[in-house]
Formats: structure tokens, C-alpha cells, sequence
């Protein structure tokens, strides 16, 4: 608990590099974070609340399953998890999961729940995936 405010000001730093990056990236659709100005509720956000997660959603451009599926197994840092929240971070595709074919959530759906590592390492790390996603696509 004592170190609790620190980790999470890292995390919603952390969060808001990776969805400005995101947002800026041609393998991504559309990405919902509050802290960015896109996000529908922005401004609403911005006036209830002193700060936000490092919790991101992201659509891939025109993605499915296995354009999905390849991206999560490209990814070096960010590992996949079933559970989000930690210090590490943690990347889920929502769609896949059991409980999720029943609620039509669209297969191209990330969520990216950002951790305390060095941002850079992250965006590199998630560049170098969404490459390797795109040339699936390709193929």
C-alpha cells in the first residue's frame, strides 16, 4: 500500500504514451483511453477525475482471429493474461475468451492493461507485434 500512488501515476503515464502511440499507429483502427482527447467521454473524464488507469482498448485495422492471434504471439514484453491488473503488462483478446462468444464483442477488440515497465521497451515492443500482424494480414 505504501507505494501504491507511485506505481499507479506509472501506470496511467505508462497507459497514456502507449494509447498516444497507438492512436498514431497504421495497424490500429480506433483506441479507447480516457486520457486521450478521441475518447467519447473525454471531457467528462477530465472533469470527474484527477487521473486514469493504464487500462487501453484497441481495435486492429481489419483484423480476425488469427491476425489477432498472431499479434498476441508476437508480443515479447507484454504477455497474455486472464486476469488484468498487476504491475506487469497484460494483453487479453476478449472475443476469444469462453464467456465472451455470446456477447458479440468484435474479434479485433485488444485490451492492454499497462504495466510498470520502461514505456519504451512497451511501444517497441507493440510496434514490432503489430508489424508482424499486418504482414499475416498479407499473406
Amino acid at each position: 500500500m505504501k507505494t501504491l500512488p507511485v506505481r499507479m501515476r506509472q501506470h496511467m503515464e505508462n497507459g497514456l504514451a502507449v494509447a498516444r502511440f497507438l492512436e498514431n499507429h497504421p495497424s490500429v483502427e480506433r483506441v479507447l483511453h480516457p486520457g486521450l482527447p478521441s475518447h467519447p467521454q473525454h471531457e467528462l473524464a477530465q472533469r470527474q477525475c484527477y487521473g486514469h488507469s493504464g487500462m487501453v482498448t484497441f481495435f486492429l485495422n481489419g483484423a480476425g482471429k488469427n491476425e489477432c492471434r498472431a499479434f498476441v504471439k508476437g508480443l515479447k514484453v507484454v504477455i497474455l493474461g486472464e486476469s488484468l491488473g498487476g504491475y506487469e503488462s497484460l494483453v487479453k483478446i476478449p472475443a476469444l475468451m469462453p464467456e465472451s462468444y455470446q456477447l458479440n464483442v468484435p474479434v479485433n477488440l485488444i485490451r492492454l492493461a499497462v504495466g510498470l515497465e520502461y514505456v519504451g521497451d512497451l511501444i517497441e515492443d507493440l510496434d514490432q507485434a503489430l508489424i508482424r500482424s499486418t504482414a499475416v494480414q498479407k499473406i
